[in-house]
């Protein structure tokens, strides 16, 4: 231990930093007085009367603090001399003018009132010296500093960037000011025959992504970093494939709303996931735009320990909230969410261990947290294992739902935000028609509660846990045979962060009786997809790897759809976000009616009544009203 090096700090921070800047401080200082003092021997040809150094005395008791603190509070001094920028440097020329302004004033005032001589050239030539000077000294120490950083490494691997784009010139730029020799920049490529051959920070463009296996044979690459977090899964495929033509590494920076705002930067690369080639173009969402009714709130997620659940964790936990309260029945899970934000967020969530089920639970659980917003995302969503289980998937998907709403409900929750799915369309599975009751029951509670529902329904999500991608993945690495049920059947398919940005999205829009949908674009065949992730590996399908047909398991349809033709379909502030307005919203006592029913032969063992029962239900036919519930299309 003794090699751990400790450094003081005073006020939190290092002692050595609380030098840098107090260095900092007194050079301004200083340059300003200079600039005075300059200013006025210019003025005078350098033969400054004494009444003229009265001026320079009492102006640098005026300017030189004004001055200090607007650099301070524009966070001049809070900036690392190597990412300062054309930003900043605008900031210092208003800084200088607005001193300038203000010491002209209150000079030329007191001036004014004792009959002295105001020389308006000697306040612009100060102002001109004082904004030269400040930037001029912050370029040479940059100069000296990327001088003493510069270039990336010619010990580092060699290195070829895909996209010189935003994101691209980001990565450049933080590349050549690293001090670590990890890489060693041989050039980038970009399709865009305006950016393929410049020379962006000293690095130059080799030419377009058709050249990535010239280049790469011709300067020995070792590493290729592909910079295009926008880019749709095609145009990856096509990358991909050719990056895969040579013996680099190849790493993607992934399709995140950090990279959409602007902040690429090289931790943020990773390997590339069969889910980059799937994508669809990705949807941006300016979350800290629309989740102002997050930020300041006590947040409680449930079923936070899934994929969905965890996401929402994440993304949340970045918008602010005032607390955020992850509740789940799987300690390991809720242990494993809680981690990641505490050491890669900074954020210590409060992790509540409990069974949605559990009304007394719930109840007592609303009532001490007091939560303003609930995302509930706990639910069994495997579709073959709940046929086997009907009644789990009855207990936990609709009883849970019904117990956490009316808790969230006696509890003074502002907004409660149900996590739905397109299986519960015309459900086909116990999954599906539990989650159809489930938007049934936030349905009928919306009508006689303040608390405002939302429901979000969406397709498959890609990389969740025993989703297709994992499935298909095991499959592979086993050797094969690939399994897929229906050589025709297909599902529409997002991201993961696609989802819970159009969950967060949702709550923000305002509509609380009707269904959230994202325009998902065109269903995917499964097949497809095991075409695609078996070449991802290098490998040829029905060749390296056979493909077999199972036939549909219980509850599988062909396609899914994404809403009724019941639902009147209407566009939101989001072009990819759509509302699907219920007109066929039970009374909620008629509907609470049929869940104790339904509560009741789940109790009694009485499995196919109880699955009979739910299908019916699920499907409007024990309406009092006759049901106008017919498949609808892909939403959009």
């Amino acid at each position: 231990m003794s090699g751990i090096k400790h450094e003081h700090k005073f006020l939190g921070r290092p002692i050595s930093r609380w030098i840098e800047v107090l260095s900092a401080v007194s050079v301004d200082a200083l340059i300003l007085n200079i600039c005075l003092i300059l200013s006025c021997g210019l003025f005078y040809n350098f033969r400054i009367p004494s009444s003229a150094w009265n001026w320079v005395f009492y102006s640098s008791l005026i300017a030189t603090p004004i001055a200090l603190l607007l650099l301070y509070r524009r966070k001049l001094y809070q900036t690392h001399i190597r990412y300062i920028g054309f930003r900043d440097f605008t900031n210092i020329v208003l800084i200088s003018f607005i001193t300038t302004l203000i010491l002209g004033s209150v000079i030329g005032w007191a001036q004014w009132r004792s009959n002295q001589e105001y020389h308006v050239a000697i306040y612009a030539l100060f102002g001109l010296l004082a904004a030269s000077a400040l930037v001029g000294t912050r370029l040479v120490k940059r100069f000296y500093d990327w001088r003493s950083t510069a270039g990336p490494g010619t010990n580092g691997r060699p290195t070829l960037i895909v996209g010189a784009g935003d994101a691209g010139e980001m990565i450049i730029r933080e590349v050549t000011r690293s001090q670590a020799a990890e890489y060693k920049l041989i050039g980038f490529v970009d399709d865009n025959t305006d950016k393929s051959h410049v020379i962006i920070h000293g690095i130059r463009g080799l030419g377009t992504t058709e050249d990535i296996p010239r280049l790469a044979l011709q300067h020995s690459i070792t590493e290729i970093l592909i910079a295009i977090p926008s880019a749709s899964g095609a145009d990856l495929r096509r990358i991909f494939n050719l990056c895969r033509e040579t013996k680099a590494r190849v790493r993607i920076l992934p399709s995140i709303p950090a990279v959409f705002e602007g902040d690429a930067t090289l931790h943020q690369f990773r390997e590339v996931h069969i889910e980059d080639l799937l994508r669809r173009d990705p949807v941006k969402s300016d979350l800290k735009e629309v989740a102002t009714y997050v930020s300041g709130e006590r947040v409680l997620i449930t079923g936070a320990g899934g994929s969905i659940g965890g996401e929402l964790a994440r993304q949340v936990a970045s918008l602010g909230p005032a607390s955020l309260l992850l509740l789940g029945k799987g300690e390991n899970s809720i242990y494993e969410i809680e981690q990641e934000l505490i050491h890669l967020l900074g954020f210590c969530p409060r992790c509540i261990i409990a069974d949605v089920r559990d009304q007394e639970r719930m109840r007592r659980l609303m009532l001490a947290e007091q939560p303003s917003v609930v995302f509930h995302a706990a639910a069994h969503k495997h579709v073959p294992l709940m046929e086997a289980n009907p009644h789990e998937a009855i207990k936990n998907n609709i009883l849970g739902t019904w117990v956490t709403a009316e808790a969230a409900i006696r509890a003074g929750v502002k907004k409660f935000i149900y996590v739905s799915t397109d299986k519960a369309v015309n459900p086909a599975s116990i999954m599906g028609a539990t989650k159809r009751v489930g938007e049934m029951i936030v349905s009928a509670l919306a009508q006689r509660s303040e608390t405002e529902f939302a429901i979000v329904r969406f397709g498959n999500v890609l990389g969740s846990r025993g989703s297709l991608i994992p499935t298909l993945q095991a499959q592979i690495a086993r050797g094969g045979p690939v399994c897929i049920t229906h050589p025709e059947m297909k599902r529409y398919f997002m991201t993961i962060p696609e989802a819970v940005q159009l969950i967060i999205q949702a709550g923000a829009i305002g509509e609380h009786r009707g269904v959230f949908v994202l325009d998902m674009g065109e269903p995917v065949r499964i097949l497809d997809i095991a075409h695609d992730l078996i070449r991802f590996y290098g490998l040829v399908p029905n060749e390296d790897i056979k493909i077999m047909f199972t036939g549909a398991r219980p509850g599988e349809k062909l396609s899914e759809e994404l809403y009724y033709d019941s639902e009147a379909i209407c566009e939101t502030r989001h072009p990819k976000i759509y509302f699907a307005r219920n007109f066929d919203i039970p009374d909620w006592e008629w509907l609470k009616g049929h869940l104790v029913q339904l509560e009741e032969l789940g109790a009694q063992g009485q499995t196919e009544a109880a699955r009979e029962l739910l299908m019916e239900l699920a499907w409007g036919k024990l309406m009092p009203y006759p049901p106008t519930q017919r498949a609808g299309g892909s939403g959009g």
